[in-house]
């Protein structure tokens, strides 16, 4: 099963930037499609190994820092081709 996830860490510390920059490169390393916008990185993939590796990526996210959210939305359908039709 195919998923689309949108994530966005917002470290609650001031040395934030470094942070989101190592979480960011991590994503992009990964086999996953991967697409970023200013606000969040888009990860596409397959349910099961998107999952995992997000599981492993988050965890090590909260291990570097104090206090850290983070926001995700989840889509059953790999939609990194989307593009309005309007």
């Amino acid at each position: 099963m195919q998923i689309s996830v949108e994530l966005t860490l917002t470290p609650l510390q001031n040395d934030f930037e470094e942070h989101i920059i190592n979480f960011i490169k991590r994503l992009r390393a990964s086999e996953f499609t991967i697409l970023e916008n200013p606000l969040s990185t888009q990860v596409y993939g397959e349910y099961d190994k998107v999952m995992l590796f997000l599981t492993e990526e988050i965890k090590k996210a909260f291990g570097d820092m104090d206090h850290v959210l983070v926001y995700m939305k989840m889509v059953k359908s790999n939609r990194s081709d989307y593009e309005p039709g309007f």
